[in-house]
């Protein structure tokens, strides 16, 4: 027995000396490697290690770590400005917290890289990667997670994680790319709430994101600004803290492991903190459905009288516990919420900041609104609801009156954009050259956005394919823009800033320009046939028709056709990387898909034999063709593919934000006063409905893969409206009511 114990400790003791080794042979490999820069930066990770890593991690793991991050140094313009204190303790280190140390630097090096290659600053790279990183590994928000503190390959076998886990994927993400990151967070909110973990990122000075919460209107922007605008420095549980490599004063407080004191922290609560607002009471609000699951939903607080005293929308099922909208409210004070139809019943605010969970079952009809409704009376009262019984004509009036206020708001920057033809995004700009034909038609003019070739060459080539686009074509009326792709890559029109800047310059023509949002046509030669490609089935809601040019597909799915009418150009002889066979392939494809389908595919197909590359001009017929047609924005069929590029409105179907998946198909259908949904539909869609879809004044039926979920009236909603505009400032695609599925 005494044999066995003996044994067993100098087992251990031996292990203790090798791991001890190890750190020694690290320090001694990254000197070797790499210089006096490997040594300093080799020392300071083990200096500052946590007595378990010392225990278990092997030169190896070490090595391979530091290695990378040297190689992203190297690699990326912002690293290498970054001084080289902050580079070993924020860039460095192979893990934010106490999660499970993993080898996780060389996959996501490969996997940000890709997101981040046309980024200019550390800013505009972690933008990105918080934009497109967790799409890439699939992982997202969600309270079913195993651990708070899973690592990223834990968080990536179940695809879920909590505010924790998300943040730390970011931090490695950032880290992996040479941008200094950290987790920053709080124990717990002052108003109790719970605690919540976030990320900072260094660009000069530190500023903070939402992990897996991209705001595209810049950092420094989150819905918990509020609620850390009230931490307090001085008390423990309430200030806000951020991780750090080197030992500190501090530690940063795992409320999963309140005894673990084994990671570094800064008090940084003044960089969030406000002046105390001792006045201030808000309520927030949780709505869930019958399953428990959040939901979003456009909501009103409403005085004992009916009076609307203010609006917000509810969070999705993927946004984090604590993140809801907060309405202010007066303690001892009796209101009630009201969401479409149905309202809660009478409660009394409290003071201080508290959450009121709502479900959706337990919701009281509202009754004389219904019954106004089906009498097709005027409610005075739903008309403070923003949501009302109106004819066809007054709806259509009220669409005209809130898109020419969304245009007021916005006339400024839109008309400077315009002039200045340049139109910015996300680190991208857009310019663009133009021409006017023919006077302008009493409905409106058209517009026709053309697309360059070249790509994957230096720039001067690209700008003199530019140059040479906006005089192949002429149409007999129009707006003829020729875009500069932002970059000078291969796949120049086929990364996702462009659908955002499209959507921008189609808006800003049809608010300022005229255009008619039923006569928008996309057009492209070469790498801009590529484009057309691409944009043509994951935007067809957008244009009356598209023609290809001297394009290749690459993966595109031609199912998103469905209701745009799609033309393909190409030289018999055009060879190169196959185009013309494929070409070829894809007008079959369309036959087949028009065979089975009578009423959607139209397309036309154009090989001139004997032709290559260069098309002579023929393709010029293409224009002509086009403008026979216009778009019709609320079809009896939509066919819907996501791509690789993810969309969450398609023609008259909003998806939850984040709901979105590549690959993901629906198909609905209009029959008489019946919707027919199939597919992968998300919980929380929105069918958006019109006098041109069904007669919004008799019930409608909604099923959803053979189950109905909705049978009943409807509403025309100001709020609905309203919405649908803010969206995508299109009032031919305004939406008057809306069914939200929910199963």
């Amino acid at each position: 027995m005494h044999g066995t114990i003996y044994a067993l400790l100098l087992s251990l003791l031996f292990s203790m000396v090798a791991r001890a080794d190890s750190t020694a042979d690290f320090m001694v490999a990254a000197r070797q490697a790499h210089g006096a820069l490997g040594e300093r930066a080799a020392a300071f990770l083990v200096e500052h290690m946590p007595a378990a890593d010392r225990a278990q991690l092997s030169a190896d793991f070490l090595l391979e770590n530091l290695e990378l991050a040297l190689k992203a140094r190297e690699t990326f313009p912002w690293a290498k400005a970054v001084p080289e204190e902050i580079f070993f303790n924020d860039v460095l280190p192979y893990a934010v917290l106490d999660e499970t140390r993993e080898a996780w630097r060389a996959d996501y090096l490969e996997t940000a890289s890709a997101i981040v290659r046309d980024a200019k600053t550390a800013t505009v790279a972690a933008q990105l990667l918080n934009r497109d990183f967790f799409d890439a590994i699939n992982v997202h928000y969600s309270r079913k997670r195993k651990r708070p503190n899973q690592s990223p390959n834990e968080s990536a076998e179940l695809g879920k994680a909590s505010c924790t886990g998300l943040s730390i994927i970011l931090v490695d993400a950032c880290r992996a790319v040479g941008i200094p990151a950290r987790v920053a967070g709080t124990p717990l909110w002052t108003n109790k709430r719970g605690n919540h973990t976030w990320v900072e990122i260094r660009d000069g000075d530190w500023h903070f994101m939402g992990a897996d919460e991209y705001n595209a209107e810049g950092v420094d922007r989150g819905w918990f600004v509020g609620a850390a605008s009230k931490a307090q420095a001085d008390s423990f549980a309430h200030a806000i803290y951020a991780t750090s490599w080197k030992k500190t004063d501090l530690y940063f407080p795992m409320v999963w492991a309140q005894h673990d004191h084994s990671v570094p922290g800064l008090n940084v609560t003044d960089r969030y903190a406000s002046p105390s607002e001792k006045n201030a009471h808000e309520l927030g609000v949780r709505l869930f459905d019958a399953q428990g699951e959040r939901i979003m939903a456009e909501g009103a607080l409403i005085s004992p009288e009916g009076s609307v005293l203010a609006t917000f929308e509810t969070r999705g099922n993927r946004a984090d516990l604590n993140d809801v909208p907060r309405i202010k409210v007066e303690p001892g004070k009796t209101y009630r919420l009201r969401f479409g139809d149905r309202q809660t019943a009478p409660f009394v605010a409290e003071p201080g900041i508290s959450t009121l969970d709502v479900k959706r079952a337990e919701l009281e009809w509202i009754n004389d609104r219904k019954d106004a409704k089906m009498q097709g009376k005027h409610d005075s009262k739903s008309s403070d609801l923003r949501v009302f019984a109106v004819n066809n004509t007054a709806s259509q009036e009220l669409v005209q009156k809130l898109f020419n206020e969304l245009v007021e708001a916005s006339r400024a920057e839109r008309q400077a954009e315009l002039e200045q033809q340049e139109i910015a995004f996300d680190g991208k700009t857009l310019r663009w050259l133009e021409k006017t034909y023919g006077e302008a038609p009493a409905d409106g003019r058209s517009l026709w956005i053309s697309m360059h070739g070249g790509g994957g060459a230096p720039t001067a080539l690209n700008d003199k394919q530019w140059k040479n686009q906006i005089n192949l074509y002429q149409p007999a009326e129009g707006i003829y823009i020729a875009p500069r792709a932002p970059t000078d890559t291969w796949n120049l029109w086929q990364q996702s800033h462009i659908d955002h800047l499209f959507a921008r310059l189609i808006e800003n023509h049809v608010a300022l320009r005229g255009v008619n949002p039923n006569k928008v046509y996309l057009m492209g030669y070469s790498a801009g046939g590529d484009g057309v490609w691409q944009l043509a089935p994951r935007m067809a809601d957008r244009f009356a028709a598209a023609s290809m040019m001297a394009g290749h597909p690459g993966d595109m799915s031609l199912l998103g056709l469905y209701n745009l009418p799609f033309a393909i150009y190409m030289g018999g002889n055009d060879s190169a990387y196959k185009r013309n066979l494929h070409a070829a392939e894809k007008g079959q494809a369309l036959d087949e898909l028009q065979r089975q389908n009578p009423e959607g595919y139209i397309h036309r197909v154009r090989i001139y034999e004997g032709l290559g590359h260069w098309m002579q001009h023929n393709d010029r017929e293409a224009v002509p063709w086009m403008a026979g047609f216009a778009r019709n924005p609320w079809p009896k069929k939509i066919v819907w593919v996501q791509d690789n590029i993810l969309h969450d409105r398609f023609y008259w179907l909003k998806i939850p934000e984040n709901a979105a998946v590549k690959g993901a198909k629906i198909v609905a259908e209009v029959d008489g006063q019946i919707l027919r949904l199939e597919g992968d539909v998300p919980n929380g869609t929105r069918v958006r409905l019109s006098e041109q879809l069904l007669d919004l004044d008799q019930p409608v039926r909604l099923s959803v893969n053979g189950t109905e979920v909705f049978n009943g009236p409807v509403n025309r909603d100001r709020a609905v409206m309203e919405a649908s505009l803010r969206e995508r400032l299109d009032p031919a695609a305004a939406a008057p009511a809306e069914i939200v599925v929910e199963f």
